[in-house]
């Protein structure tokens, strides 16, 4: 539950970007891998590679690279979303503009949180804030890094197990997504919904996960995004098992299966398989727990495994930035004992 409960931010608040004033192939294809993000990474990436072979401008390229990250999230490879959120944050040095450098900045910072390198994740989410500082007062962009930022904080503080400090946070990200008057946020919406509703599980408040669940799943069905109704499903079928309602979690969790049978979610069919072998295990049903207990073992057995290889890309990039900085620090002492 942890593992998907931290997964879903990732997967969600960095994929949209901004359209406007831009041509119009552009602008429909974009559009076009925002919305297969959801339901279809696979084509996002045929649509995010075709991009890329035909643009030169910085930001635009820079956003093609984060659609790039986010699709192969979704397909659970952590090394190829690594290495296209690293080709963005080389692009972002050739642009002044700090919204843009804040949106590549934050994504690495979640990805830093989802490997569970919180001090990492923590200093690039303190340069992120940097930039933040420069956009106008009002700004809705500002409204929008805001609360993917205290989204962030909410999900370090969710991984170290103090799900009341967490809770605050994603209550204050709410409070800056509703400040920005665009459809655009209500993938977010539903995420955060999503996440507060484990907050108030882990609290043992079911009704209010109830209702977080269920927002979160309004918000899903508004913008049609089956993986985002699916995984609220899986909440409420969670808050449905832990009242000892196991029928009615298992008929939310066969919903959710069905939703998500298009998408190749490895961490959200894991959650799904884990809460039916749970809840068969509850009826009694000793074959069907076996069943989906040896799926959820081998959906997370393939995770993992894409997870080990993003680890590892990102431990030998940070080596070669602190190689950097202690070649740079070491010019520096020499250039000051030569005076």
């Amino acid at each position: 539950m942890n593992r998907v409960f931290q997964f879903v931010f990732f997967l969600f608040l960095f994929c949209q970007v901004s359209l406007s004033g831009q041509k119009y192939s552009y602008d429909s294809l974009m559009k076009k891998a925002n919305q297969e993000i959801y339901n279809n990474p696979e084509n996002a990436i045929r649509i995010g590679k075709k991009l890329l072979q035909k643009e030169k401008e910085v930001k635009r390229l820079v956003k093609i690279y984060l659609i790039l990250s986010t699709a192969n999230i979704a397909k659970r490879d952590f090394d190829a979303s690594l290495r296209y959120l690293l080709e963005a944050r080389e692009l972002v040095k050739k642009t002044d503009d700090p919204a843009i450098k804040t949106r590549v900045l934050v994504a690495i910072a979640f990805q830093y949180q989802q490997m569970d390198f919180f001090s990492k994740s923590l200093e690039t989410i303190d340069e992120a804030g940097e930039y933040l500082s420069q956009f106008p007062e009002d700004d809705p962009d500002k409204y929008f890094e805001t609360a993917r930022s205290y989204a962030l904080r909410g999900m370090i503080h969710k991984s170290q197990s103090n799900p009341e400090i967490a809770l605050q946070e994603f209550l204050i990200a709410v409070k800056n997504f509703d400040k920005v008057k665009e459809k655009k946020t209500y993938f977010n919406q539903s995420i955060v919904y999503y996440n507060i509703g484990y907050c108030y599980l882990f609290l043992n408040q079911l009704k209010n996960a109830e209702l977080a669940f269920m927002k979160s799943m309004e918000f899903a069905r508004l913008i049609e995004a089956k993986s985002l109704e699916a995984f609220a499903l899986k909440g409420l079928a969670e808050m449905n098992k832990y009242n000892h309602q196991n029928q009615v979690a298992l008929d939310q969790l066969l919903k959710a299966q069905h939703l998500s049978e298009e998408i190749g979610d490895l961490t959200l069919n894991e959650g799904i398989y884990k809460e039916m072998s749970d809840n068969y295990l509850a009826m009694g049903n000793q074959q069907l727990y076996k069943l989906y207990n040896r799926k959820a073992f081998e959906v997370n057995a393939e995770k993992e495994q894409n997870e080990l290889r993003s680890i590892n890309h990102a431990i030998d990039i940070h080596n070669k930035e602190m190689a950097k900085k202690a070649e740079k620090l070491q010019k520096i002492i020499c250039l000051l004992l030569s005076l």
